[in-house]
């Protein structure tokens, strides 16, 4: 008697495996380091730039949102990831615009500031390859 054959199992590579992963971590670095920063901003020196440090928090919960919804599976999640990787580059590109045309009211940096040189303008690239990953891991039916 022949036994059955049954078709090989695919495995897609989803959002989350690969590269996937190494983008997952880089959002978790940023999600912690916004995080501690705009604590101990805030928790130190917010009477001297309130809208920076506030805007460093922002970004942390931004960061924080995004490293959650790219680490969890399925549709809803790829979308509140990119609803996140949106604000997040939209932030990025005003608060670096901003930033540059009017540095008096940036006198003290934030994350997006001059479109995150402090952090090697990975804050300006991470949404940009974020909202690439997600369209090519889009669930298409």
């Amino acid at each position: 008697m022949s036994t059955p054959k049954t078709a090989p199992q695919d495995t897609p590579k989803g959002r989350t495996s690969g590269p996937g992963r190494l983008l997952i971590t880089v959002y978790a670095v940023f999600a912690i380091s916004a995080t501690a920063r705009a604590l101990l901003q805030i928790g130190t020196k917010f009477d001297e730039a309130p809208v920076a440090y506030s805007l460093s928090a922002f970004a942390a919960v931004v960061y924080i949102l995004a490293t959650i919804s790219l680490a969890k599976p399925g549709a809803t999640w790829a979308k509140i990831a990119t609803v996140a990787i949106c604000v997040e580059l939209l932030g990025v590109l005003v608060v670096g615009t901003l930033s540059l045309t009017d540095p008096a009211a940036f006198a003290h940096a934030s994350v997006w500031s001059k479109f995150g040189q402090g952090y090697g303008y990975i804050p300006l690239l991470l949404p940009i390859i974020g909202l690439i990953w997600l369209y090519r891991h889009r669930e298409v039916k």
